[in-house]
């Protein structure tokens, strides 16, 4: 059930951006020599210096974070990723554009289908590709799914850094649950490709409408649940009430997006933003937002989004337009599968496509989508090849490191576990 703190939502697509409490902060004018770095302020001789990770179970990845201990006090540390670099980005730019969209999902494992949805917005934009109707509101329904798959997973971890288990559980069978969704139009529960240049890999299927409301139907009543575990459990509020406070001109300076920042008090979010893009400029959004900034608001600003998610999906649903799931430009989509049987022509086309590829008008591009954790978007600069010349990712987790050091000062070591679980980082979206 809804708690005091109920997180709020605000129709305001450019941030009002206004100084927040400065709890537990250190002044942005004495960080040095970089965000990411804290060094120990304290004089006493008997400073403990202790890491956690690379591969502590409460880094969320392979992460180290060296810290400085007075006492029970963090007075320094050294946040230090590379550990799982997989170089994928350089990958991608040795793949046909075609081929490259596998490599994408495995960077933010966790909010796979926006890597998709992200890369083949940059492709469309540098070959002006006009996208179906249908298609856009089929992506908007993937990607709701995907962000309520990664606020299962980060609130089932989360609960596990705060000392309870049970909500792990929870949360995990409901998460199989929204990857029954993906493995019936898709035909994979996790990565699964679904995202093509031009639309989608393939319309969803016969029945899959009265599953996945059946699905929201039950979310909704476990969401619930999940709010009451929050909000009414005093250990809980205890753990995150008042730590890790990011102020919002912080969060805007540190370049923080997503949940992160809007539980500051910045209804930033783009799905609204500038009119919001693709199937989200019809079906609208409303930013959720906090004003408290700590680390219990960064947990409930997540589960209210996970409403506002099924909210979308149903809207989705409701109204999906009829019409094809992908672009009929036979330069850059495959030709359907059942021509592949009795059209030599298309046999050919669909050979050279995935053989050679498509090439792409020489230019660069930055296409954004908002993923779970925030501002996820590719840069990409073609050179009339089959293959980019540069991809690059923003990534939201990365920014979210960044800021770690300055909101940790003088935080408990125990709070620092809790803060860092309420940014929820990816480290496959930081080492790529």
């Amino acid at each position: 059930m809804a708690t005091t703190e109920e997180p709020t939502r605000h129709d305001v697509d450019v941030p009002d951006v206004a100084p927040g409490p400065g709890r537990r902060l250190r002044p942005l004018e004495i960080l040095q020599p970089t965000p990411s770095e804290l060094y120990p302020t304290s004089d006493n001789p008997d400073l403990l210096e202790i890491n956690l990770g690379p591969n502590h179970p409460s880094t969320h990845g392979v992460l180290r974070l060296v810290t400085t201990l007075d006492g029970e006090i963090v007075v320094g540390l050294k946040c230090e990723v590379g550990y799982v670099h997989t170089g994928i980005e350089k990958n991608i730019e040795q793949k046909q554009y075609w081929k490259a969209i596998t490599y994408v999902p495995r960077m933010d494992y966790l909010s796979f289908f926006h890597g998709e949805h992200s890369f083949c917005l940059a492709v469309e934009k540098l070959l002006e590709l006009e996208v179906p109707r249908r298609a856009e509101w089929l992506r908007v329904i993937a990607s709701e799914l995907a962000r309520l798959h990664s606020h299962l997973v980060f609130l089932g971890t989360g609960s596990v850094d705060l000392g309870g288990i049970a909500l792990l559980f929870y949360c995990f069978r409901e998460r199989d649950e929204v990857l029954d969704l993906f493995e019936m139009v898709a035909g994979q529960r996790m990565h699964p490709r679904y995202c093509q240049v031009g639309g989608v890999s393939d319309d969803i299927p016969k029945g899959f409408d009265p599953v996945c409301r059946r699905t929201i139907a039950s979310l909704r009543r476990r969401i619930d649940e999940y709010d009451e575990i929050i909000g009414a459990n005093p250990i809980w509020r205890e753990r995150t009430k008042g730590v890790g406070v990011i102020p919002a001109d912080f969060a805007v300076a540190m370049g923080l997006t997503g949940p992160n920042l809007r539980a500051s008090g910045v209804p930033y979010d783009l799905r609204s933003a500038n009119g919001g893009y693709g199937g989200y400029r019809e079906l609208g959004y409303v930013p959720v937002t906090s004003e408290d900034g700590d680390s219990f608001a960064r947990f409930r600003v997540r589960v209210e989004e996970m409403r506002a998610s099924l909210d979308l999906i149903e809207r989705a649903l409701d109204g999906l337009p009829e019409g094809p799931w992908i672009s009929d430009d036979r330069k850059v989509v495959l030709p359907p599968r059942h021509e592949l049987h009795t059209s030599m022509e298309s046999l050919i086309h669909h050979f050279k496509l995935v053989t050679e590829g498509f090439r792409v008008p020489a230019g660069d591009v930055y296409a954004p989508v908002e993923s779970s954790r925030g501002e996820y978007g590719f840069y990409m600069i073609a050179n009339g090849s089959a293959k980019p010349w540069r991809a690059h990712l923003r990534s939201p987790s990365l920014t979210s490191l960044q800021s770690i050091a300055a909101v940790v000062q003088g935080a408990y070591l125990a709070d620092l576990i809790a803060i860092l679980a309420s940014l929820d980082p990816v480290m496959g979206d930081v080492d790529r």
